[in-house]
């Protein structure tokens, strides 16, 4: 065991782990849970990206698929959960890897930060820009608007600064509004549910809704129908991502070394049922599946509602999507700006000294707020020309979020002495831990592989490059530069010990 005293707080707590209570503790075990869960989002990742799983794979890979995902998600969630518990603070996994790691400590605390916060900003991008696309889609519809690239862009935009104001000005109106989200979650998709089993005269049999392979991929290959099952599988897995959102609030949630955790667990599992149930209704309630896959909203759960229970309550659908996905960006805006300020706190980000500032009214990081709002923005001013350079950033986020959230995993399960939170798995730990990191392989290539055929310039998976892309740089700047400066965590109470500054009270809740 380990020879420190047991915290009675969360600020000594943090206190133990070298830091300083800056940010404001207001978040309750639900909201810390409501954060992640809005960020995960089964009405906005699961909408917008079902178009991916009808074209490959179809239904098979929407229900059963979205089920075995989701187990597999849960066993990465809990080994993270573990981890969360022994280090409760906002820079979450590349702090974890710096703790962990016996050799290289600033290295794989470097390289895991990177992939986190880049990851991070690619998913506030992919989910404010899938609220445009549902945004400019009910407009469409209710006030018969001609959705083009640039309109779309200008509701990304007018969406995305909005989220910037409110995370700036609206500090307990978001607390609020992550607490609303989890319920309009929950309580949307009870209402989506109950009109797609109950309005429409005819249903999709259910032999089909579970076990129906529809390969719409080009691929006509011995086996092509599985491949594209594998393919579909994407839908899922990008759904299931930003549940890291729970880490890093823990510096304002209280209790957090067991709520964190909690959250981050409950989430996934919540949204595994939920979506479940969601996705299941949906895809019952399909009239005509080539015609709904190929609409041209360009969305494809929109018209399945439409032709399912007629226009205005189709319509009515859609809105409840389009708000969920409104909750959803804002409570990612909130945790992206929450990893840029640990960042920076730890001098790993260019002009560190500007990010890691923190409001002194608000108690929040206004600086990593719009700093995480412009990046994201830059990300997708491509789709106003081509989807080819956004699509290949939304994989490298999936791709790049899942390599932060198992590497600590890999370090804790190399670790002998890792000391448990109250929070643990116990004999378990094990088995599930080394579960989560053969699954996040899988899903790495996965991810890189052919997605459609003929495969052209327009078609090919830009994934990989936009892997080697990322590390190769993190990799440059690293051994041209940063290794010789970025030494991991700094914990700024030895650092304010080192300047002779006096230690300031915890903020007031």
């Amino acid at each position: 065991m380990s020879a420190d005293p047991v915290p009675s707080t969360d600020e000594e707590r943090l206190a133990q782990l070298g830091y300083q209570q800056e940010l404001h503790r207001r978040l309750s075990g639900f909201s810390n849970f409501a954060v992640s869960f809005s960020i995960i989002s089964i009405l906005a990742g699961a909408i917008t990206s079902y178009g991916i799983a009808m074209t490959a794979g179809g239904p098979l890979a929407i229900t059963v698929g979205w089920v075995f995902v989701g187990i597999m998600v849960t066993f990465v969630a809990l080994a993270m959960a573990e981890v969360c518990s022994a280090y409760p603070t906002a820079g979450a996994l590349y702090w974890w890897a710096a703790a962990l790691a016996k050799r290289n400590k600033a290295a794989w605390a470097w390289f895991v930060g990177w992939f986190n916060f880049l990851g991070e900003v690619a998913v506030t991008a992919a989910i404010d820009f899938g609220a445009a696309i549902t945004t400019s889609a009910f407009l469409g519809l209710t006030f018969d608007m001609e959705v083009t690239a640039g309109r779309t862009f200008l509701i990304f935009l007018v969406i995305i600064v909005v989220h910037g104001l409110l995370n700036t000005f609206g500090v307990s109106l978001v607390r609020l509004l992550s607490d609303v989200s989890a319920w309009w979650h929950l309580v949307g998709v009870a209402v989506i549910v109950v009109l797609l089993a109950v309005i429409p005269d005819n249903h999709k049999p259910i032999s089909e809704v579970f076990f129906e392979v529809r390969n719409e991929t080009g691929f006509t290959f011995a086996g092509a129908g599985a491949y594209a099952v594998l393919i579909g599988l994407l839908m899922a897995q990008y759904t299931y991502t930003g549940y890291d959102a729970s880490a890093h609030v823990a510096e304002e949630t209280h209790d957090a070394a067991r709520a964190a955790p909690r959250g981050i667990v409950m989430s996934v599992v919540v949204s595994l049922i939920a979506g479940f149930v969601l996705l299941f209704a949906i895809t019952w309630a399909i009239q005509d599946y080539e015609a709904e896959r190929t609409t041209e909203l360009g969305l494809p759960p929109a018209q399945i509602f439409i032709d399912a229970v007629g226009h205005n309550l189709g319509t009515f659908l859609l809105f409840i999507c389009m708000v969920a996905q409104w909750f959803c960006g804002m409570a990612s805006v909130t945790a992206n700006s929450r990893m840029a300020y640990a960042f920076a706190r730890d001098g790993a980000l260019p002009g560190s000294r500007l990010w890691k500032q923190v409001n002194p009214r608000t108690g929040t990081p206004t600086n990593s707020i719009w700093l995480c709002v412009t990046i994201s923005t830059i990300l997708v001013l491509p789709s106003l020309w081509n989807t080819t350079a956004y699509l290949a950033a939304t994989s490298i986020a999936v791709i790049g979020l899942y390599i932060a959230y198992v590497g600590p995993v890999l370090l804790r399960r190399l670790s002998s002495d890792f000391q448990p939170g109250p929070w643990n798995l116990g004999r378990w730990s094990a088995p599930i831990g080394w579960i989560a990191i053969v699954w996040v392989v899988i899903i790495c290539v996965m991810f890189i592989l052919p997605t459609a055929s003929p495969i052209t310039a327009s078609t090919f998976n830009y994934t990989i490059v936009a892997v080697v892309v990322v590390v190769g740089a993190a990799a440059v700047w690293w051994f041209a530069s940063a290794r010789k400066w970025f030494t991991g965590p700094r914990q700024n109470l030895l650092e304010k010990a080192a300047h002779g500054e006096q230690t300031m009270p915890a903020p007031p809740e």
